[in-house]
């Protein structure tokens, strides 16, 4: 065991050992501090349904034992010789992705997210259901002093992810925007476009979450899964946000946009998405999609979030608990992220 009290020789953290199976205490190595490296200490981290569905193998790529977790706020502990910008005691976020090249041309203009080797947090590593986590420096993302720690994490993924399009689309405070699904990264998505300054239009299955969309952020809500209320939306949209992880009717949401809309995608669908182009032609709309945001897209949306003080609406479990937190992110229950709490 190292003399310096920061250096652990050993990380602790909550595995699966097989999918689907129920996480329990795990200690694994996690070998010499890179030169460009920062170790953080877990304070707080978010369980997203990526977590799930990666200890779930749904897509094909978990390893196990399988250490969740991608929405982290923490301390830096440890430096790596090389790191920027960062310092011991600073406290900071790490998301979906925790490292990519810095040569290649993604990176070079600031696409980071983009990087053809982009390092995942959890896709071949082990995430924040942990003591301790490793990553970049520069997606080691600074939180201002302004934000809560514990409800922060799920900024990290879900907020990026939603904040992002609103540069890369170059969103103006003038546009009509609809956003499909209010959950984890939907609830989100209102809240910001509000800030931003759009008319907000919220479509969700169930209307019963009519006063809550409102109150985070909505100007109206629709029915997503009822032909008529589409049909009277029709052409009054600039651009379409999809976070939910449902099949619906694509054609009919095609068609509440105006001249130029786009259909953006930032949440999973299950199925291919049926779509002739004879929707989008005419009136030269679009589809596109897009992962979570760049380091630099991060802090521009932590900044924005500080100032209008745009945090999401978390559950808050002990990490002791976290097998009970996932069977309520399973449930359906989440309104709308859990987030555990690394010190109980």
């Amino acid at each position: 065991m190292s003399a310096d009290p920061h250096v652990q020789d050993h990380f602790t953290g909550w595995a699966a050992m097989a999918p689907r199976a129920p996480l329990e205490p795990y200690r694994f190595d996690p070998g010499p501090l890179g030169a460009e490296e920062v170790e953080v200490r877990v304070e707080y981290c978010g369980i997203c349904h990526s977590d799930q569905s990666m200890i779930d193998n749904e897509w094909g790529n978990a390893r196990f034992p399988f250490v969740p977790g991608h929405e982290v706020v923490g301390s830096v502990v440890r430096l790596g010789e090389q790191v920027r910008g960062l310092k011991l005691g600073q406290r900071v976020g790490i998301g979906w992705y925790k490292g990519s090249c810095m040569h290649c041309h993604s990176c070079m203009e600031g696409s980071h997210q983009l990087c053809g080797t982009v390092k995942p947090t959890i896709v071949g590593s082990n995430g924040g259901f942990a003591d301790r986590l490793r990553a970049h420096w520069a997606w080691a993302i600074a939180l201002p002093d302004s934000l809560d720690p514990a409800l922060a994490g799920p900024l990290f993924c879900a907020g990026s992810t939603v904040f992002a399009p609103l540069l890369e689309l170059g969103v103006k405070p003038t546009d009509r925007v609809g956003v499909v699904g209010i959950g984890g990264l939907g609830h989100l998505a209102l809240g910001f476009l509000n800030a931003w300054g759009c008319e907000v239009t919220a479509f969700t299955s169930s209307l019963s979450k009519r006063e809550e969309a409102q109150r985070l952020g909505a100007h109206r809500v629709l029915a997503s899964t009822d032909p008529e209320a589409l049909k009277a939306a029709a052409g009054s949209l600039d651009l379409l946000l999809v976070t939910a992880s449902a099949d619906l009717d694509w054609n009919a949401l095609i068609g509440t946009l105006a001249a130029k809309g786009r259909l953006h995608f930032v949440g999973i669908v299950p199925s291919a998405i049926p779509v002739h182009v004879f929707n989008l032609i005419p009136r030269q709309r679009s589809l596109s999609g897009s992962p979570v945001g760049s380091p630099a897209s991060m802090a521009s949306m932590l900044a924005f979030c500080a100032r209008h003080q745009i945090l999401p609406q978390v559950e808050l479990f002990p990490m002791s608990q976290v097998n009970q937190a996932i069977d309520h992110l399973r449930a359906g229950k989440a309104r709308y992220r859990v987030v555990l709490d690394a010190s109980r």
